[in-house]
């Protein structure tokens, strides 16, 4: 499929998803991964495969094999597309950290993102930056799970629905661009305490969380740091625990409290750069939904009103209100007027469409209301039925009736005056929009509209049911704005030819490509040439204890004490590292 001046590789799930989504969709290009990503992959699913066999839920294990993910090569997105579509499920790749709103969307049509950048080997451990080990070792294999996969996808329709803050963008681009200077070759230790110090300012000050906030809240205790079972012997099956190395043998300790999951770990937030200092268990993926829908009844979603109006005016967004008569006003939404804690009037500003069940309504699109749309909503003073709920005899006779000039009193003000054209009816003939020309809109007074040789589309409606993020109709509004990035799993692949070929000449040994290399020459070379490399000659070990070879063990063993003592970070993995070398099977 051609999607900007890229090409990747569809199918019938990705053929379903919308223009808006496809253009963060990026090719994987494989073959740009590296002898040196491709160690560091293994490394980490060695590692994890052994411990995580033990504490994961058993979903994660079983999903490793269903879903074709290997211990030894990095995933091939178009093998696991092959795979992942028995289970009703799709993978692609885009550039790292995308909206959250976009990134739960994907989720809605049942469609895996994944970073198919790879950490580098200093941030082996862990990275803040989405990468394909995280997204495909650590998402993937539970949506083998039925009842998981359910709420993943029942999760992405609810939560691309979510309203953000202008904050939440803001804190979003901070965590993307300390997710990008992480995994950038050369980024100083200063700019990257000044990028955390930034989120942690911004977490510190976002005021009153949005429904965006809340609900990223939940899929983080979740989707990404979520345990289950009992709190006294939980299992993990968040995506976060499952592929850090470190975090996933923390997180078992008693240093981090476990609470049971509730709809309370919507208001607990979260620190992206730190270890977290609680996790929340649920007894099973059932209870993951129960909750979901918990949090959805408290959405502007389901509650509509005068608070879902005026949190789609602070997300400076695109959204959608939708009406008592099922009509549905996209834009983004500027101010309203309201009356006894109900709002009376609203109005959008630009481009601005109007919908019936996500389908937008003839002659109601953005050509048609370039400048915005308001209307006044709620009922007529003095009349004690709604207009929506009025019979056309009814209609008839308050005058409501084509060729009629008349003048509309709303409840709270609002005035409308004007010869009515036409109406427009819903499929169970209610009256959901009346046209009017020589039209004027007034509030105590004050001209919210006036006809300028223009026709004017007044809404129908007593009130708002549902307000929530994005348009009714997806095809009412460009939505492409983004540009992909280019590809940075190969960056410095220049500066590091000769290592890189060492960790491929020690790759395609144990592949048998090439079996007559001596890796006692291949570890020495090492040895002198990037004495501080310590992964490479954990591959030369692993091999040399397979094959017996007492002498060169030692020597890696002595030459990586060395290692240790210069860099003792790095004594927890150049330990596990020798113990999972005389680990014989993992699955």
């Amino acid at each position: 499929m051609k999607q900007g001046n890229t090409t990747y590789e569809s199918n019938p799930i990705l053929d379903k998803l919308p223009k808006h989504l496809r253009q963060y969709i990026k090719p994987q290009n494989y073959e740009d991964y590296t002898p040196i990503n491709q160690a560091v992959w293994r490394y980490v699913m060695r590692k994890n495969v052994d411990y995580l066999s033990r504490v994961a839920h058993k979903s994660y294990t079983e999903g490793l094999r269903k879903t074709g993910i290997s211990i030894d090569n990095i995933p091939n997105m178009y093998g696991m597309n092959r795979i992942l579509k028995d289970l009703g499920w799709a993978a692609v790749a885009v550039d790292g950290f995308i909206p959250p709103a976009a990134f739960m969307e994907f989720q809605a049509y049942n469609v895996l993102v994944i970073a198919s950048d790879i950490r580098q080997l200093e941030n082996i451990a862990y990275t803040p930056a989405p990468d394909i080990i995280h997204e495909g070792a650590g998402h993937a294999p539970i949506i083998a799970n039925p009842e998981y996969a359910a709420y993943l996808r029942r999760f992405g329709e609810i939560g691309c629905k979510a309203i953000s803050s202008a904050k939440d963008f803001e804190l979003y681009e901070a965590v993307r661009h300390l997710s990008i200077i992480k995994e950038a070759k050369g980024t100083s230790l200063i700019e990257i305490e000044k990028a955390e110090k930034h989120i942690e300012h911004l977490q510190e000050n976002m005021g009153k969380p949005s429904e965006m906030a809340l609900i990223r809240n939940l899929h983080w205790w979740t989707v990404e740091y979520g345990l289950i079972g009992t709190l006294e012997d939980p299992k993990i099956y968040g995506a976060g625990l499952l592929s850090s190395i470190g975090e996933s043998q923390w997180c078992m300790t008693d240093n981090v409290k476990k609470l049971p999951y509730s709809i309370e770990a919507a208001r607990t937030s979260f620190d992206i750069t730190k270890p977290q200092p609680q996790l929340f268990v649920t007894p099973d993926f059932a209870f993951l939904s129960q909750v979901l829908e918990d949090f959805a009844n408290t959405m502007a979603l389901r509650t509509g009103g005068l608070s879902g109006l005026q949190k789609l005016i602070n997300s400076k967004e695109l959204g959608t209100i939708e009406l008592s008569t099922g009509l549905q006003i996209s834009g983004n939404f500027e101010s309203l007027i309201e009356h006894n804690g109900k709002p009376i009037y609203f109005q959008t500003k630009g481009k601005s469409a109007l919908a019936y069940r996500e389908k937008e309504l003839v002659g109601q699109d953005v050509s048609q209301h370039r400048a915005g749309f308001g209307s006044p909503i709620g009922r007529l003073k003095g009349i004690n039925i709604p207009i929506e709920d009025m019979s056309p005899r009814d209609l008839k006779a308050y005058k409501i009736y084509e060729g009629e000039i008349v003048s509309l009193d709303f409840v709270g003000g609002v005035n409308v005056t004007g010869k009515i054209v036409t109406g427009t009816r819903n499929l169970q003939g209610r009256i959901i929009l009346i046209t009017f020309e020589n039209c004027k809109v007034t509030h105590k007074g004050t001209i919210l509209f006036e006809s300028n040789n223009e026709l004017y589309n007044m809404a129908i409606g007593e009130e708002i049911v549902s307000a929530y993020h994005g348009p009714a109709d997806l095809k009412s509004f460009d939505l492409l704005d983004h540009s992909l990035s280019t590809n940075t799993t190969n960056e410095g692949k220049e500066d590091l030819g000769e290592l890189e070929s060492y960790y491929k000449m020690i790759r395609d040994f144990r592949e048998g490509k090439n079996t007559i290399i001596s890796r006692t020459k291949v570890f020495q070379e090492i040895k002198e040439k990037y004495p501080t490399d310590w992964l490479l000659p954990i591959e030369i070990y692993e091999l040399a204890v397979k094959s017996n070879e007492h002498t060169l063990t030692k020597s890696i063993e002595e030459h990586l004490e060395n290692i240790k003592l210069d860099q003792p970070n790095l004594g927890q993995l150049i330990d596990d590292g020798l113990e999972l070398a005389t680990v014989k099977s993992l699955v």
